[in-house]
């Protein structure tokens, strides 16, 4: 019935416009890729004769029991001759209409490859959620509640009919399942509902549908769709033989322009429905649906002009706007050095040309400042798309990018894959942000990676933007012969490749052009905050116990007096990162993972709280420890809540906003909280990471570390890279406006040359030393890496498998270090285990057949293929 062993590998598509012509050949098929989990190979499907399909199309098809969403890939003019056309399936419907051009679709199959993951999973990606729907097989009773089995046909319960009581003949199975349905004012449930509910229930539904009490009936997909309301329209004039009451609501129309929505001209003259549908019935009006686009709305702002540039900008700017094919952009800017007005200055003139630009940013808490400010310059052709937003917003704002209109998209990492046409230019904001990458679910991509491959097919530029350069973008654009802004090199030997249709390593192209574009100095000259150093062990040798040193407390203090503004940054939310016992040392831990549970103050006499940051599991804190039943529990570490109690105790004057993850939960809260501070309704911003994701608060002149050693001390190869990032972005948030900044960072490790280097904001010899390291070692972006992450709810079977899999792959073709534990090895009551692949890219080996590794794998073991992994722990 179904082709399941296609290679999709070496796939061609047919382009979006060769649609099949109906006179061609009496029978049509179309092999398409269904959305199934475990399905990976093509299907083919008879088309209706109503039906113009095309390759690309997104459609409905039936697919066994169920009614799934799937892709065309290309049309036939005769099925497989293995499969007898007699048993193919009929194409359902289509529920959109060519979404797939040929080089986005080699985009998709190029993820696919180089991840290694089945095609569907990329699609179900790029696509907005619900736009791939999936059936579900629903059960109901034949003629209603009422029907009690007495209103029932012929057949088998003929004999149900002659008795007093028609349920007496049922197991008790199919009455327990009756009932279920007796028991709902619609009588219908879902079969998977039913089958929760009552135990073996497909007995008792079988049972039942025999004797035709009830009916099996497949619900077809819920599928996102366009959101319509409905809009009233004036059309002729208000006559004399109209009532005063319906004259009223005319007028009303008349004065907005004579067209209102139908809720709001009801709610104005507070009338009824009834008194509308009379007037369209004379003719005075017209009630239609009409699309009502959801997006997500932006305050009103005032219009903003192109500001004027620094010497260095306007060299960037040009070096930009020279480029009107593929170039791979470098563009290194101090913190407050303006690559935002770089970025708008020079997408301006792509919209004016008919082109788009795509804008990449690493959270959802750095997106309201920065849509703001385009906003302010390029009005309603900005779009934000990213996932916290509703699936009806995702669903009209990606229609909306098909119209072809030039506009500007800004998003997170998935905005990658946004179907923008005639794009014009790339740009990828905090390029160094571990954000970009996604470890799980599959596909692992990184959007630089997956950004650049655009560029090329799109054949246009791609800018990287960051005071902080990743170490394996600062090697693939310094080490080519740049030297200076726009000049061009090829690429170096640090630079990963990519990989084919099939899965081979494929030789970077050497003629990429590429540019390194400096902007080393802020905006109006304004100096680099100087950077304090404290050491920790000396405040606690000279008596001082507090979180804040003596200098932090001083300038907390001074802060206050003159009523200027200050960050906060910690490394950890939460109250305290551990609770122990002081009389045994017995640490709580999560009883799903092995970690242990951080103290979360919710409110003043509120139950105390323990969480897990990893499941999520929540509990009372214990009045005696769990092990001695000693009463002495310490709260040991601190997070953000525990730095906003003290610091309400120490500075009771200094107004705290707290910015992190628990406090930005709810939709619109990042700029609800940066307004407020913006507003100067708050002295202090305390916050985690979110804090050096690329604010821009020109009234801050003080950033405190509170503890800098959280960064350092991390069992990854990337930690010192991530410290000296994170430190220097953050350090970069104070001094942007009129008065000069302070950083104060509070450290157990003053000697640790990430330290050294964030001291004097010197990038150049933090990255000569770092990269020498991964060098010697072969690491990125001297080396590449595979890391195979398996996890299983049984510890020994997830062991076993792991010992298989590194025997399996033993070779001198590359480095195999592991299987070993992950270092938290249990999470989610899931044990994880960990294989590291390592090889120089020059080398090219002979990469393991993937398929093989997984059939190696039981099914109560899960197997991710994570490709150049950025977090490793």
């Amino acid at each position: 019935m179904y082709i399941n062993d296609v290679n999709l590998s070496p796939l061609v598509v047919g382009e979006p416009s060769e649609s099949y012509q109906s006179g061609a050949t009496l029978n049509r098929w179309v092999e398409v890729l269904v959305d199934c989990p475990g399905s990976t190979g093509l299907f083919t499907y008879r088309l209706p004769a109503q039906l113009e399909i095309k390759p690309g199309d997104i459609l409905s098809v039936p697919f066994g029991a169920q009614q799934l969403g799937a892709i065309a890939i290309r049309l036939l003019a005769q099925p497989n001759v293995d499969l007898p056309p007699e048993k193919i399936r009929e194409v359902e419907d289509i529920v959109s209409v060519g979404f797939f051009p040929s080089a986005y679709w080699e985009l998709l199959n190029r993820v696919a490859a180089y991840y290694y993951t089945p095609l569907i999973q990329v699609i179900r990606v790029a696509l907005p959620p619900g736009l791939l729907g999936r059936s579900q097989r629903r059960i109901r009773l034949v003629g209603g509640r009422e029907a009690g089995g007495r209103e029932q046909g012929a057949g088998g319960s003929r004999y149900l009919l002659a008795s007093a009581d028609p349920l007496a003949f049922l197991t008790p199975t199919a009455r327990q399942v009756w009932e279920l349905l007796q028991g709902q004012p619609a009588g219908d449930y879902s079969f998977v509902y039913v089958q929760q509910k009552v135990k073996s229930a497909y007995r008792g539904i079988r049972e039942l549908l025999r004797f035709g009490l009830v009916e099996s009936y497949l619900e077809p997909p819920r599928l996102t769709r366009p959101k319509l309301q409905k809009a009233v329209t004036l059309t002729g004039t208000i006559d004399e033989d109209l009532t005063t009451r319906q004259r009223e609501i005319l007028e009303v129309l008349r004065r907005h322009g004579g067209e209102l929505w139908q809720n709001e001209l009801l709610q104005t003259c507070n009338a009824s429905s009834s008194i509308l549908k009379t007037l369209a019935q004379k003719g005075y009006i017209v009630i239609e649906e009409r699309e009502v686009l959801r997006t997500e709305q932006g305050p009103a702002l005032v219009g903003d002009g192109a500001k004027s540039l620094t010497a260095a900008q306007a060299s960037a700017l040009a070096t930009i706007q020279t480029l009107d094919e593929f170039a791979h952009v470098l563009l290194h800017g101090v913190t407050g050095s303006g690559k935002t007005e770089v970025y708008l200055q020079a997408i301006a003139p792509l919209l004016n040309q008919g082109k788009s630009a795509l804008v990449l940013v690493p959270e959802i808490g750095l997106t309201p400042q920065l849509t703001d400010r385009f906003r302010a310059r390029f009005g309603n052709k900005v779009s934000v798309y990213h996932s916290a937003l509703s699936d009806g917003e995702r669903y009209d704002t990606w229609r909306q990018m098909l119209t072809g209109e030039p506009q500007v998209v800004i998003g997170t990492r998935s905005a990658v894959f946004a179907p923008l046409p005639n794009l014009g230019l790339i740009i990828l904001d905090e390029e160094h942000d571990s954000s970009f990458k996604q470890d799980s679910p599959i596909p692992t991509y990184h959007a630089r990676t997956v950004a650049q491959w655009r560029a090329e097919l799109e054949n246009c530029p791609l800018v990287l933007g960051s005071a902080t350069p990743s170490l394996e973008t600062w090697v693939s654009v310094r080490r080519q012969g740049s030297r200076g802004a726009g000049e061009q090199g090829s690429r170096g030997a640090g630079e990963q490749g990519s990989r084919g249709a099939g899965g081979e390593f494929v030789t970077p192209n050497s003629s990429l052009s590429t540019h390194y574009l400096s902007l080393p100095e802020r905006i109006n000259s304004r100096p680099l905050p100087p950077v304090e150093i404290v050491d920790m062990r000396q405040e606690l040798q000279q008596g001082n116990r507090s979180i804040f040193s003596r200098s932090l407390q001083a300038a907390l203090q001074e802060l206050q007096e003159r009523k200027q503004q200050g960050i906060l940054f910690i490394h950890r939310r939460g109250h305290s990162t551990f609770v122990s016992c002081r009389s045994c040392g017995y640490v709580l831990e999560c009883p799903h993972c092995d970690v242990s549970l951080a103290y979360h103050h919710t409110e003043e006499k509120a139950p105390e709280l323990l969480r897990c940051h990893y499941c999520n599991y929540a509990r009372s804190h214990p009045k005696f420890c769990p092990d001695c039943s000693s009463p002495y529990l310490k709260f040991f570490g601190s997070g953000t809540q525990r730095v906003t109690q003290e610091l309400a105790r120490q500075f009771p004057e200094l107004r705290l906003i707290r910015f992190d993850s628990d406090t930005t939960r709810n939709k619109g809260s990042h700029r609800t909280l940066l307004t407020r501070f913006a507003n100067g309704e708050a002295d202090l911003l305390v916050g985690t990471q979110m804090l050096t994701k690329g604010l821009d608060l020109p009234q801050v002149t003080l950033v405190g570390v509170v503890a800098a050693d959280g960064l350092l001390n991390l069992s990854d190869y990337r930690a010192s890279e991530r410290a000296f990032q994170t430190l220097t972005q953050v350090a970069g948030r104070a001094g942007r406006g009129e008065d000069p900044g302070r950083v104060i960072v509070q450290t157990y490790t003053t000697e640790h040359q990430v330290i050294a280097a964030v001291r004097s904001h010197d990038y150049q010899s933090f990255s000569e030393a770092e990269l020498e390291q991964r060098q010697a070692l072969n690491y990125p972006p001297y080396g590449r890496l595979i890391l195979l992450r398996l996890s299983s709810l049984d510890p020994i079977q997830v062991q076993n498998t792991a010992q298989i899999i590194a025997t399996a792959l033993s070779t001198e073709e590359f480095e195999i270090l592991g299987p070993a534990p992950a270092s938290i090895l249990r999470v989610a009551n899931r044990y994880r285990w960990q294989i590291l692949i390592k090889f120089a890219p020059d080398a090219l080996p002979q990469l393991p057949d993937w398929e093989e590794v997984r059939s190696l794998c039981p099914s109560s073991v899960s197997l991710t293929i994570d490709v150049d992994p950025i977090n490793i722990m």
